[in-house]
């Protein structure tokens, strides 16, 4: 098992290069849908690097503007990707 997610009560793991990437991409996901809003995150992560950081998980380009676009998109690689690893319960 070379990734995997570790739930138990007080929290969760991501162990391994893939699940890393998972964790990753949720952030992703949440810093569009806070842009989407109006918020500014921080001083570098601005719309234009948030939607290159989805383009770089979904192998897409995105324009300034396209935040449904990409978050639908990364939305579904974390679909797919929480279907291809292993959960562990405790």
């Amino acid at each position: 098992m070379d990734s995997y997610v570790k739930k138990f009560d007080g929290g969760t793991v991501f162990v391994g290069p893939d699940a890393t990437r998972l964790l990753h991409a949720r952030t992703v996901l949440a810093s569009i849908r806070a842009i989407q809003k109006g918020m500014r995150l921080t001083k570098t992560a601005t719309p234009t690097r948030t939607l290159a950081l989805a383009g770089a998980l979904t192998g897409k380009t995105y324009k300034r503007g396209q935040y449904e676009a990409a978050a639908h998109d990364v939305k579904l690689w974390i679909v797919t990707m929480e279907a291809a690893l292993p959960m562990i319960h405790e």
